[in-house]
């Protein structure tokens, strides 16, 4: 069977090896998790963590019935694209060395609207914040300059819809 792409919205308290605990139980059952995000939520009291991952749809239960036996987790929800927003963020600088490069490399991002955040006589660095395949669009186009360095956040994710995560906790 094939691996699908698992997102879930995980509400924890707010406090220290909590990651490591979540951490260890996707690699204690060998899942890779292949994109992990988490920050303070509104209230103090919670973090919210967006764990993407890969693996065999019989799995997606398991998973979020292991996570759900964590003290330290409030709640757990599978996201998909019809019931959430996802973006990430992209920090990548690009070889630009010259007018001619520079303006080619502008036109480029022309099509996309990344934000110019620094700009030498050899480089210039991009911030992209946006949905997984235009990062991964914009990366391939700028690859052809020279990507000098880049760092990219991976997915982060709200549920659609005027409730909150934690109003049922």
């Amino acid at each position: 069977m094939a691996e699908e792409k698992l997102v879930l919205s995980v509400l924890v308290d707010n406090v220290s090896g909590v990651l490591q605990r979540v951490a260890s139980l996707f690699s204690r059952r060998g899942y890779n998790i292949s994109s992990l995000t988490v920050s303070e939520t509104e209230d103090p009291l919670f973090s919210r963590m967006t764990v993407e991952a890969y693996t065999e749809p019989e799995n997606f239960r398991q998973i979020k019935a292991q996570l759900s036996k964590l003290e330290i987790v409030k709640k757990v929800a599978v996201l998909n694209a019809e019931n959430s927003v996802s973006s990430e963020l992209l920090l990548i600088k690009v070889r630009a060395k010259g007018i001619e490069k520079k303006n080619h490399l502008l036109e480029v991002n022309r099509r996309f609207g990344a934000r110019v955040v620094d700009v030498t006589l050899e480089s210039f660095t991009f911030e992209l914040t946006g949905r997984a395949e235009a990062i991964d669009n914009f990366i391939k186009e700028v690859s052809a300059f020279g990507i000098i360095e880049m760092a990219r956040t991976g997915v982060t994710s709200l549920e659609r819809g005027a409730d909150s995560f934690k109003e049922d906790i």
